[in-house]
């Protein structure tokens, strides 16, 4: 059984309490022993200012140092860290509140003001917030108190201070037994999708959560020579499991998205960095273009949250020559799932998107119809208010090649054309493979008859010419002649959706559907 997350933390700082652990890029970090320390001194005043086991706590401040901290010192309290999207709008905010049931909220004063006496102006700039000041619950507010902000919520800076809070006699990683918990424990609740009827929050327990950090640890690089730079907590936490320094990027003001290439720029002297494939291309746009220098030293660069192709793997072995790539496919239920480097899916021959062998303690298999399962220590509890999972649908079509995951298809992805079901996922990294090709999306259209014309999207590198000629001479060389596109458009780019930078497939398709109706 993976020990604990906290115990993994305490076993670093019992080791190199002096070592440098968290920080935000360009400040002073925390050492280990000081990370420890900062955690018991959260948990303590969350206890005395009334935080039970079982708590949940509704949270909404952009990562940061201190939020990290908080994040560790909640589950060190025994309560339960809940994500929450601010700006999913006060109705499904509402029903996600009445499902969850959380005791206290962490929130950003920024919100307070916003959702409270600049309503309007939150409106004026898209979001629809809700009352975070009314919420019926202990509040907590980062940063400085702002209009809005309730009397009685308390800032995370003090939770903090040590001061009035009984000191803990122990050794820089200790924590008391009982804060140790149990696997079965509560620990982390995200929302992943659902209606306002339902919605739907994957719930991952303190077992589940610490064999997904030391799985995604153990299939990288990091560990105490390397310095990783992410917001992504997914990653810096297996980053400081292994021993190693993690740097957090500054968001730009009101933005929920760090900007790529001011996070590009000051990478230099770090090892190690996570980007969306999303965000990468801009950073290699930018090198290309010569307005950005590469950045130096960086010996890996870790990429998830959207499919890995082989183009922009291509472009960044030619622009970062000296940086290792590695591919992580994941999902909210079990992360990571399995990682792959880029010169291994370069040189992968075979139909599909390889993904890599299945991570320690992940068990996949394929079920009848080819859908991806996945069970192991891994495995999130289940989803609140339903039974617990023991095994969990990927959505994904996937082969074994050897011990190699390869994707071949989504099933919710699939497009119709008469008789002939299309998966998009088992052209895709083909098409993006050809020359002139940065990346390429297939959807499907309705016809208005019950079917679908098939549309592929693609963006060309600089330079190419007669595109759409040359990929349709090439493409039933690479692909099922059942599943060749009706059409070919040339995009400036693809639509992405979310914090993770997904392709936007909904988006897409109704740019599509009006350039080919008009």
């Amino acid at each position: 059984m993976t020990p604990d997350l906290l115990t993994l933390l305490g076993e670093q700082a019992e080791a190199r309490p002096d070592a440098l652990a968290l920080g935000a890029l360009g400040a002073a970090p925390l050492s280990f022993a000081d990370l420890m320390s900062a955690v018991r001194t959260v948990r303590d005043n969350l206890r005395a200012n009334g935080f039970r086991s079982g708590d949940r706590m509704l949270f909404s401040i952009r990562p940061c140092p201190e939020a990290v901290v908080l994040v560790l010192g909640v589950v060190a309290a025994g309560g339960t860290i809940v994500f929450v999207d601010p700006g999913v709008g006060p109705e499904l905010f509402a029903r996600r509140l009445e499902l969850v049931e959380p005791a206290w909220a962490a929130t950003e004063s920024l919100l307070y003001l916003l959702s409270g006496p600049l309503r309007a102006v939150g409106r004026a700039r898209g979001l629809e917030l809700p009352r975070f000041g009314r919420l019926p619950v202990r509040h907590i507010h980062s940063g400085p108190r702002l209009p809005g902000t309730p009397a009685d919520s308390i800032p995370l800076q003090r939770l903090s201070r040590p001061a009035g809070v009984r000191a803990f006699c122990g050794s820089a990683g200790e924590l008391p037994a009982a804060d140790i918990g149990t696997p079965d424990d509560e620990a982390l609740i995200v929302f992943t999708s659902g209606t306002t009827a339902e919605p739907k929050a994957v719930v991952h327990s303190r077992g589940s959560l610490s064999a997904g950090l030391a799985a995604a640890a153990g299939r990288t690089t990091l560990g105490p020579d390397a310095h990783l730079g992410t917001e992504q907590l997914m990653m810096g936490l297996p980053a400081l499991v292994a021993g190693a320094r993690w740097s957090m990027p500054r968001y730009p003001r009101l933005r929920t998205h760090i900007d790529p290439l001011r996070f590009a720029a000051e990478l230099d002297g770090l090892t190690h960095a996570f980007f969306t494939p999303s965000d990468l291309a801009a950073v290699l746009d930018a090198v290309e273009a010569g307005t950005l220098a590469a950045p130096r030293g960086v010996r890996e660069i870790s990429l998830g949250g959207a499919p890995v192709t082989v183009g922009l793997l291509e472009r960044c072995r030619k622009l970062l020559p000296h940086t290792d790539c590695l591919a992580i496919y994941g999902m909210t239920e079990v992360l990571p799932v399995a990682v792959i480097s880029g010169s291994a899916k370069l040189a992968f021959r075979g139909d599909g998107d390889p993904l890599g062998p299945p991570a320690d303690g992940v068990v996949a298999r394929i079920a009848a119809d080819g859908e991806l399962l996945l069970s192991g220590p891994a495995l999130c509890r289940g989803y609140l208010g339903e039974p617990p999972l023991t095994e969990v649908g990927t959505g994904d079509l996937a082969r074994f090649d050897g011990d190699l995951l390869v994707l071949t298809g989504r099933k919710k992805d699939m497009m119709i054309r008469g008789k002939t079901n299309i998966y998009p996922g088992l052209y895709e990294p083909a098409i993006t493979a050809l020359d002139g090709v940065r990346d390429a999306v297939l959807v499907g259209i309705p016809d208005g008859m019950g079917d679908e014309l098939i549309v592929l999207a693609v963006v060309a590198e600089p330079g190419a010419v007669d595109l759409v000629a040359r990929v349709r001479r090439e493409l039933p060389a690479r692909m099922d002649h059942s599943a060749l596109p009706d059409k070919i458009v040339v995009v400036e780019r693809i639509p992405v959706t979310g914090r993770t930078r997904k392709p936007d497939r909904a988006a897409l398709r109704r740019e599509l559907a009006a350039v080919i109706g008009g």
